[in-house]
């Protein structure tokens, strides 16, 4: 089988992949920040049912610099793109999320580019997709794009778009044959290996343990990690997934209150303390005066966009689980690791 790099292989998309990726047989070229995370990795991996042995190998690469990234794809037949910082609060400037994901994607393709390497496929987001267009707009597909400099938008999609511009960009023009595949994904839930969550997964852990008042009127599309990873390994040996995007979505658009109900009704006496009340939008943007991390769902409020996974179906076969599954899957794992305990503080 191939040689895969995964970038960001702490991660939750990435940890997922890389249990996938070894599952069918192929070798793993892990990066992470820090090497003192590998035994961290590797218990999430067996957490999932993997005992990775030399097929799994570590290296440390940040996309904020060079040192590494031609290491770890040397001998790479593949490479999933899949690290992007995606922080739980509200950067101070736009460029702290802009520039890493931009300029790290470019750092990873011109090292994929060198080692001769066949297939990128990057973890772009929905967030790409949809944002920045005009009122009253609810149906997008994988022909659209964020418009970055409409007023309102907010920072992760912006370093989303601009990013996988730029990865475009760079293929188009510089990449010498390297072909290039995305995976643009909805709000990822799904099952966790470890105690440290993905900003997604924070608002079921919130959910769950009735730290929030009430709910925003806010409607996302919803996908199971496990079929992001599945879409991604599809997309990377597939020939109909070169140059092209593919949106990662379980079903139609959710509100907050559609997950809250879902929780009541699968969870039992677990999810006792999830809230199902609504909030009113001027109470939500009123509130965003003062707090920056309300102030980005609030240009969200009342919204009704909606997108469908036509497209990676028709090409690549993909069929993801229902959405009320990975919201369920969510809160047991959460469970699991002790995450919903009045002691745990919520990672939000």
């Amino acid at each position: 089988m191939s040689t895969v790099c995964v970038t960001g292989g702490s991660g939750f998309i990435g940890s997922h992949a890389i249990l996938q990726l070894l599952a069918a047989g192929h070798a793993v070229r892990a990066t992470i920040r820090d090497l003192k995370r590998e035994g961290d990795v590797r218990a999430m991996l067996a957490r999932g049912g993997m005992a990775a042995d030399a097929s799994l190998a570590f290296h440390a690469a940040d996309l904020t610099g060079d040192a590494g990234w031609a290491d770890a794809v040397k001998g790479c037949e593949y490479v999933l793109h899949v690290a992007s910082p995606f922080p739980a609060r509200v950067p101070k400037n736009d460029d702290e999320l802009i520039v890493p994901a931009r300029e790290g994607a470019l750092r990873v393709l011109r090292a994929a580019r060198a080692a001769g390497v066949r297939r990128v496929v990057l973890t772009s987001s929905f967030a790409a997709i949809g944002y920045g267009h005009p009122p009253g707009r609810t149906q997008f597909d994988e022909n659209d794009w964020t418009i970055p400099d409409a007023p309102d938008v907010p920072a992760y999609p912006k370093s989303k778009t601009l990013a996988e511009r730029a990865a475009w960009d760079f293929v188009d023009g510089e990449g010498d044959g390297l072909e290039l595949s995305v995976v643009n994904p909805t709000a990822v839930f799904g099952p966790i290996l470890g105690p440290d969550l993905s900003t997604s997964i924070v608002l079921i852990q919130r959910l769950m343990k009735g730290a929030v008042p009430g709910l925003p009127k806010l409607r996302f599309g919803i996908v199971d990690v496990r079929d992001v990873a599945d879409l991604h390994l599809r997309a990377m040996t597939s020939p109909a997934a070169k140059g092209e995007r593919f949106i990662a979505v379980g079903g139609d658009f959710k509100s907050i209150l559609d997950i809250a109900l879902i929780l009541k009704e699968r969870m039992g006496s677990a999810a006792r303390r999830v809230p199902t009340r609504q909030l009113p939008d001027w109470l939500v943007r009123l509130a965003a005066l003062w707090d920056p991390s309300i102030r980005v769902i609030a240009t969200e409020l009342g919204k009704r966009k909606n997108a469908g996974h036509d497209k990676a179906t028709r090409l690549l076969g993909w069929s993801p689980r229902p959405d009320e599954d990975a919201i369920v899957a969510t809160a047991e794992s959460l469970a699991r690791f002790g995450l919903l305990d009045d002691r745990t503080k919520s990672a939000a």
